[in-house]
């Protein structure tokens, strides 16, 4: 087998925020269907992800403030988790904090060679954003 790409669909609670959403974090609209419209894209560099309102997976933010930092806090959000891998982990970071998105974890040394960050979508979804660690 050979897979071309894969391309996670999000359910989402409000199409044109979560459009608006993933365009602070740099990310581009690349099209909607319907109207108004129920299933959409994104996209950043050659990547995508398809956004479904009220449809095709589970979402549900947490009471949670925090991943990977109290015991089970990783368990509280009901939405998608991702990895999205990058070259300069603080630079994302940084946009995000002054784009006033939420950070659940800033980023941080873990023990699998990764630095990374957790965002999460006003949904539940949870965007793991990390780069490998150069082994000196």
């Amino acid at each position: 087998m050979q897979v071309e790409c894969i391309t996670p669909v999000l359910n989402v609670s409000d199409m044109e925020a979560s459009i608006a959403w993933f365009e602070v974090w740099g990310w581009k609209k690349k099209w909607a269907w319907g109207t108004p419209p129920t299933f959409g894209a994104v996209g950043c560099d050659k990547s995508s992800i398809f956004l479904c309102l009220n449809a095709q997976g589970g979402r549900g933010k947490g009471t949670n403030t925090t991943t990977f930092q109290v015991e089970g806090d990783e368990a509280g959000d009901k939405g998608v988790w991702m990895c999205v891998f990058v070259e300069d982990v603080e630079a994302v970071h940084r946009q995000c904090v002054a784009a006033g998105l939420e950070i659940t974890l800033p980023p941080t040394e873990v023990p699998w060679g990764m630095r990374e960050m957790h965002l999460r979508h006003p949904d539940g979804h949870v965007f793991r954003v990390g780069q490998g660690l150069d082994e000196g």
